[in-house]
């Protein structure tokens, strides 16, 4: 994956304790970075789905489960 330099203003103490530990705080960014915007995705992805949901619910809690009859359990 290519990289791009980028500045961040991080908290000087605790800049000096990660590298103290010898964390490399590029790849923890990332890292970091990554996880963050994996969250927003998600979270995106279930606001634009919530309408379908709700409309399915909606749907069983009226019709009921769908071949419900030909359940074993």
């Amino acid at each position: 994956m290519p990289t791009r330099k980028t500045s961040l203003s991080l908290d000087a103490d605790l800049l000096d304790e990660a590298k103290s530990y010898g964390i490399n705080v590029s790849a923890a960014a990332s890292s970091g970075l990554e996880a963050a915007v994996k969250a927003e995705r998600q979270e995106r992805l279930r606001e634009e789905l919530r309408p379908g949901i709700e409309a399915y619910n909606r749907w069983i809690a009226e019709n009921g489960i769908p071949l419900a009859k030909y359940r074993k359990f």
